[in-house]
């Protein structure tokens, strides 16, 4: 089991890099997940850190965790003033036409027997707002940069596929499921900036994961 590297560590906070395929609960079913790993990142502190947010099993990248309960409600509230910035990289199975833009599409749940729950575009929805910017294209494929200002679940997969036209490489709810090249959702967490009163930001970086680089895109 490899060790998860250590983005950012300080009194308060950590961020983690976390893997693709690592769910932060522990799936219905049962199995491996990232309360398994807590030891790790006591580094010397009576108590294991918390998520503060969440990312999805397939995402890999910038997963803060708070180190007490004072930090986890500063940062809690942080997400929910829209205060912290993130910023994804995601492969889109397809070619995207414009450079940047905003897409702006209010987003509800839905569930059916035989496709269990997603979400999708509706006037009833919760509004959601991601902003992006095309970086680069290959093989059909195009690297897009996402920096969603809301968090509602699986926000950036139903933007590319309802904004872009075309859903992330991999994804099994929204595209067409894994591919060769693509075992999973290609969606990465590559930057996290929190903002702090009185002491400088919490702030992380995380490098572009093998799999990125195996299709061709090298930088975010």
């Amino acid at each position: 089991m490899n060790p998860i590297p250590v983005l950012f560590e300080d009194g308060e906070a950590l961020v983690i890099d976390k893997p693709a395929g690592l769910p932060i609960e522990r799936p219905r079913a049962g199995g491996a997940c990232l309360e398994d790993r807590a030891e790790e990142f006591r580094l010397g502190f009576a108590r294991s850190p918390v998520p503060v947010h969440r990312l999805d099993t397939d995402t890999s990248g910038c997963l803060l965790m708070a180190r007490n309960p004072k930090s986890l409600k500063r940062f809690n509230a942080a997400f929910e003033a829209r205060e912290v910035a993130k910023v994804y990289l995601g492969v889109v199975a397809g070619p995207v036409e414009a450079d940047e833009g905003t897409i702006e599409l209010a987003l509800t749940k839905i569930s059916s027997a035989e496709k269990g729950w997603r979400m999708i575009p509706a006037k009833k929805g919760k509004p959601s707002v991601t902003h992006w910017r095309k970086l680069a294209e290959r093989d059909g494929l195009t690297l897009v940069e996402f920096r969603p200002e809301t968090g509602r679940t699986h926000q950036i997969r139903v933007h590319a596929l309802a904004g872009l036209g075309a859903p992330l490489l991999g994804d099994p709810v929204y595209g067409a499921g894994p591919v060769q090249g693509a075992r999973r959702t290609m969606l990465h967490a590559a930057e996290l900036t929190v903002p702090r009163e009185g002491k400088p930001p919490v702030h992380a970086v995380a490098p572009l994961p093998a799999d990125f680089a195996a299709l061709g895109f090298d930088h975010g």
